[in-house]
């Protein structure tokens, strides 16, 4: 088997090629720096020259409040550019692996979003673009994966965990939003079902986030500078009050993951040791 990884330079990216790595399989992992995806004729090449059975499609705009400021610029990469990858699936036969979000959902209520609810509503540029990317895909192709997921980090860019812990460096407190509930998403764990999935034809639409129980983001921001023994005090505020944010983030990401069992994928591993076995690798890198 082989395998064609986007936005390899990226969080998810990096760790699914190592991940291939692991296992033996070979593949070949390219970033905007090798391949512009909004390049119809560019991703056609190189898709052709490498001949994959598979795509895992991690490549992304993500910069959720910049989005609001250049639409163009996010719908380019990720409607677009997912499009070219769908089309040049097809053209080769290959199958097709998109990561999406939870994001396409409106964030309303407190029932966890079904993998096959089709009740999208975005509440942002961001959102829609990756929903549009969604149908991008299904309308290129039938054998596909959709895998939505959420509040990631890893060790290859920024996120949310790095950010905490810059920021309790520096500060005696921190205000985090209480009112915006999900799960954690460990990159390294996240690419290990990936992997599992691309090699069946198990097709469809998915949910993935580590286990361990839905929280805030407050809750989160608390586990990470209890785990890292910071004496930071984290203040609870609604996402009203807080108001930095120039994109409207879902209060609702709850993700129902129950289609994983039905399909046999093993979920991931709680989030409260992912975040402890990230802590211990940012700490041997010299980064924490």
């Amino acid at each position: 088997m082989k395998v064609f990884v986007t936005g390899a330079s990226g969080q998810l990216g990096h760790d699914v090629c190592l991940e291939l790595n692991r296992r033996g399989i070979e593949n070949i992992g390219i970033s905007s720096k090798d391949v512009d995806i909004c390049d119809a004729a560019a991703v056609k090449n190189a898709l052709r020259a490498f001949a994959p059975d598979a795509v895992i499609h991690c490549a992304a705009y993500t910069a959720v409040d910049r989005a609001e400021d250049e639409p163009e610029k996010c719908r380019e990469i990720n409607v677009n550019g997912t499009a070219n990858i769908a089309k040049a699936c097809r053209e080769i036969g290959a199958k097709m692996l998109y990561i999406s979000t939870d994001y396409v959902f409106n964030g309303l209520g407190t029932q966890p979003w079904d993998a096959d609810c089709k009740d999208y509503a975005p509440l942002s540029v961001y959102g829609q673009s990756k929903l549009d990317g969604e149908l991008a895909v299904a309308e290129n192709l039938n054998r596909f994966f959709i895998v939505r997921t959420a509040w990631v980090f890893g060790m290859n860019g920024k996120n949310f965990v790095k950010t905490m812990l810059n920021v309790g460096k520096t500060h005696d407190t921190v205000r985090v939003v209480n009112d915006q509930i999900g799960t954690p998403t460990y990159t390294p764990d996240l690419a290990v079902l990936l992997c599992d999935m691309i090699a069946t034809d198990k097709y469809g639409y998915y949910h993935a986030t580590n286990e361990g129980g839905y929280i805030s983001w407050y809750d989160f921001t608390c586990e990470i500078y209890r785990q890292a023994g910071c004496s930071t005090k984290v203040i609870p505020v609604t996402t009203e009050e807080y108001g930095l944010s120039r994109a409207k983030r879902p209060e609702n990401s709850r993700l129902d993951k129950s289609k994983l069992n039905a399909a046999g994928f093993h979920r991931l591993p709680d989030w409260h040791d992912a975040l402890r076995r990230y802590l211990h690798d940012l700490h041997h890198a010299g980064l924490c």
